[in-house]
């Protein structure tokens, strides 16, 4: 399994004036010369960048590549702000979402009009699509983020409906999809797409949650052939920090769904233990610090603590704002049900944990926000 961060790799060396003009003008930068000389190596562009630096300084007119997004909703959003951001720029992204202010709004927030509109000194190139099938006609890598198996089955078979030009693309078609769905259609729409020569598929779910995602740092669950993820890996880095190849195509939404189970149960244990404790009279800072120092030590408590005021970041410290949505938590408890029972694999948990989330998302005072608010349902019930 591949489970190292982010890395790029290293530069060539420069071989046109342009490049070794740029090289020349960034070491030579003080700041730059003081982080090279405190760690005794060359100086270094940051992570999320040096991957973008040698993309750019190898490229072409001939080499420019052309992205396909689809799916701008609270995940895929930022995600394609990010690839944006940190592509070349002069490769072009082609954007689709069915809610047209989404698109509005990305390009309003980028600064971009269409295609070739050029901001400051930088011709930044993006493209409205009018469906996912033109997306997939001009793009030669196109990430999907859609919230429901059906969607991603709809959005895939309009696609595929014909055959996609591929004349000019300079290396295979590849579809990377990072909904959240159950590894059976996900299977069933890599065979359609495959079998009939319209590309190539890989399921990458990710967490890190939309914090991670405006922030760059998702981890992506990725499940394909080990001869693909050399050219998925920096694809994905550059709209989070870290990659785990888990096996063959489905395996990293089994991945993900198995996550997902173990995060919907110690959200609801913590939830439970913490209002024990503070139910006894202990102080509930001093509560979450023992059980962060001890063996109850988990990512909600630490991390997503659900009681107000004990993590000062934490959605439940914001009236449970942001965050991961009630909602998205009972469909990934639902969808992890589904495929434990096609696996033969039993859940001792699952039903109860479903009944809890099911009955908070029916609550109007709790839709839309984190489901840690798991801990407000136990405390005011």
């Amino acid at each position: 399994m591949v489970k190292e961060p982010c890395v790029t790799p290293r530069l060539n060396r420069p071989t046109s004036p342009q490049q070794r003009n740029f090289l020349a003008n960034y070491l030579s930068t003080p700041e730059n010369l003081t982080k090279g000389s405190r760690t005794n190596h060359r100086p270094r562009l940051p992570t999320h960048s040096r991957y973008s630096l040698i993309r750019s300084l190898s490229v072409t007119s001939s080499q420019r590549t052309t992205w396909g997004f689809v799916g701008l909703g609270q995940m895929g959003y930022p995600m394609a702000k990010n690839l944006r951001a940190k592509i070349p720029t002069s490769d072009t992204v082609i954007i689709y979402d069915l809610n047209a202010n989404a698109t509005r709004r990305f390009v309003e927030e980028i600064g971009i009009v269409t295609s070739t509109a050029s901001t400051g000194d930088k011709n930044i190139r993006i493209h409205i699509a009018s469906s996912p099938r033109e997306v997939a006609e001009r793009a030669e890598t196109i990430f999907t983020v859609l919230p429901e198996p059906q969607h991603v089955k709809d959005v895939f078979y309009d696609i595929i409906d014909s055959a996609l030009p591929s004349k000019e693309l300079k290396q295979q078609r590849l579809f990377i999809d990072c909904s959240t769905i159950d590894p059976v259609t996900s299977k069933e729409v890599a065979h359609a797409v495959q079998s009939r020569g319209q590309g190539l598929f890989v399921d990458a779910p990710m967490s890190g949650g939309v914090v991670g995602a405006r922030a760059g740092t998702l981890t992506f669950m990725v499940g394909c052939p080990d001869s693909l993820v050399d050219r998925v890996k920096p694809y994905l880095c550059y709209m989070g920090s870290r990659v785990l190849h888990m096996g063959e195509q489905g395996a990293g939404l089994s991945a993900k769904l198995a996550n997902n189970y173990l995060l919907a149960l110690s959200n609801i244990a913590t939830a439970e233990a913490m209002n024990l404790g503070i139910k006894w009279g202990l102080d509930k800072k001093r509560l979450g610090e023992m059980i962060n120092a001890c063996s109850g030590r988990c990512w909600s408590s630490e991390v997503n603590n659900p009681v107000p005021g004990v993590i000062e970041n934490a959605p439940a410290s914001r009236n449970y704002a942001g965050g991961f949505g009630v909602s998205l938590m009972r469909k990934d408890l639902k969808l992890a049900m589904a495929a434990a029972k096609e696996a033969g694999a039993r859940l001792e948990l699952a039903d109860k944990a479903r009944e809890v989330y099911e009955a908070i998302e029916k609550d109007e005072d709790y839709k839309g926000k984190d489901f840690s608010i798991v801990y407000r349902y136990l405390t005011e019930r």
